[in-house]
């Protein structure tokens, strides 16, 4: 807007650009607080939990299988469970969901 001496009057500005960047900032914060944070605490959880398991370990699977870790192969991540007196079966070390206490 020039104002009648042909000076502009300032709006639009570098003022007026970041108060419209402000909500976007704002938004962007709050949801790398609420959600892309908690998510990559629980997966370094998780990671911490796969590199600790051992002969032995009862666990579950994500499908809700218990057992108990009979043997592990690292190279193929590969988990042999122990889920009944004569019966084993073969998981991806990553389908384990959790340890469970003895």
């Amino acid at each position: 807007m020039i104002l009648m001496s042909g000076q502009p009057t300032g709006e639009g500005g570098a003022g007026s650009m970041l108060v419209s960047l402000a909500p976007i900032l704002l938004i962007f914060v709050i949801f790398y607080l609420l959600l892309i944070r908690p998510q990559q605490k629980k997966q370094k959880q998780h990671k911490l939990l796969l590199s600790a398991l051992k002969k032995g370990d009862k666990v579950v699977t994500n499908s809700g299988m218990f057992g108990v870790i009979s043997s592990i192969n690292e190279e193929k991540s590969i988990v042999v469970l122990r889920v009944g007196d004569d019966v084993k079966m073969e998981y991806l070390k990553s389908s384990i969901a959790t340890k469970v206490d003895n």
